[in-house]
């Protein structure tokens, strides 16, 4: 923690969430994840007040097709305890609406440095 009177008067946001878009549908077929990445945008700006994607190469490792990789987009917002608490089922419905739609083993979602696959 960082000790100084000019931060001590600031806005401070604790938690981070974070969501990675794979670029991919039915596990390694490339896609353009747009409109995917702007449903996730969206869902966290109106739930956290904004939020930030950037381009990502991930490679993990698929049980039935083997190493994948993808340029997936990550999409992260910061916000504070109680905002999280009250949003994050959201942002799982989402996840679990994209792991469905794009046909994925799983959908990666961060929260606060922890990873959870849905």
């Amino acid at each position: 923690m960082i000790k100084n009177s000019k931060l001590q008067n600031l806005f401070k946001l604790s938690s981070k969430v974070t969501v990675i878009v794979p670029a991919t549908i039915n596990i390694n077929e490339e896609i353009d994840n747009t409109p995917y990445v702007d449903r996730v945008a969206s869902l966290m700006s109106d739930l956290f007040g904004g939020a930030t994607a950037t381009t990502t190469l991930g490679y993990w490792k698929s049980p039935t097709a083997g190493l994948v990789k993808e340029k997936s987009t990550t999409v992260f917002a910061y916000c504070n305890e109680n905002d999280l608490q009250n949003g994050i089922d959201k942002v799982i419905d989402l996840c679990t609406e994209l792991k469905e739609e794009l046909k994925q083993d799983a959908i990666a979602l961060e929260i606060n440095g922890e990873m959870y696959f849905i």
